[in-house]
């Protein structure tokens, strides 16, 4: 029988009010977004601003169809991030659970390391970045972008899969391993089972943040490579500013992290509170 006592109706009244008003100040700019893609320029300038006006798919055609195109840069996002995520990810989960199980001499200075990496000023490293991949000829390359965001996407996710390796009941590892599983074979059927929700989560994470990111793509990018983050600047010049249709490019460019929000929802959430209600794990 549940004994806690209810929320009062006041404090209620008032944790609804404080997420309502969070919530509409992190939206608001999306849905200001979102009606300046359905309007002409001279909506978009009206002052004060107008929120009657006639809709229009012409921003919408002219960067799906039109010359200033962002389909292009939105397949090169989705090859960099793909590539980049599944190349994380291959690395990421052995190495995470060798620093989360295993004992070797460089454990201490390994895991000094990847948390440093979180730390350092990504804009210190571009220009090292521009002269190696200079020196290999990897600028304006699928294979030079997605190794630069290894750098970065890599020490994270062995950060946060090192967690959820540790929350697994070493009892669990131990007792496949006196059936003679071998460590791959215990890694493969009863680590990996138990650590999926982390694994997804990391996933999806490591996945938005190739597909955000700007520094690096703009400078290591090219006129083949060029991610829509870096794309949507050519409707920004020192003439004018065509905000609608940069409106009209922002909102294709989102689709795609609002859609794998609104499906992986359910694992995000999964994912993050795993750790906090599994006991038994080596700590």
């Amino acid at each position: 029988m549940n004994t806690a006592a209810p929320t009062p109706i006041p404090r209620q009244i008032a944790l609804y009010a404080i997420a309502g008003i969070g919530l509409a100040v992190w939206a608001f700019p999306v849905f200001w977004g979102l009606l300046t893609s359905f309007k002409t320029e001279r909506d978009v300038l009206a002052y004060p601003p107008a929120f009657i006006f006639t809709p229009t798919l012409a921003n919408y055609r002219e960067v799906i169809f039109g010359a200033s195109s962002i389909v292009p840069n939105l397949v090169s996002s989705l090859i960099v991030s793909t590539l980049a995520t599944a190349l994380t990810m291959l690395f990421a989960v052995p190495a995470a659970y060798a620093m989360a199980r295993l004992r070797f001499p460089a454990k201490r200075g390994t895991g000094f390391y990847v948390l440093a990496t979180q730390m350092l000023p990504p804009v210190g490293l571009i220009i090292p970045y521009y002269l190696v991949l200079q020196k290999i000829g990897g600028l304006d390359t699928y294979g030079g972008l997605t190794v630069i965001y290894l750098t970065f996407s890599l020490p994270f996710a062995i950060w946060l899969l090192v967690s959820y390796f540790e929350d697994v009941p070493l009892e669990m590892e131990e007792a496949a391993l006196l059936d003679r599983a071998g460590r791959l074979r215990t890694l493969w059927h009863v680590i990996l089972p138990q650590v999926r929700g982390g694994i997804a989560v990391t996933t999806i994470f490591v996945f938005l943040n190739a597909w955000n990111e700007f520094m690096f793509a703009v400078v290591l990018g090219g006129n083949r490579v060029r991610p829509v983050t870096v794309a949507m600047f050519n409707f920004i010049s020192v003439e004018q500013t065509q905000w609608a249709r940069l409106a009209a490019g922002a909102m294709l460019a989102m689709a795609p992290v609002i859609v794998i929000g609104l499906f992986a929802q359910r694992h995000i959430v999964k994912g993050l509170t795993v750790g906090a209600v599994k006991g038994g794990g080596r700590r």
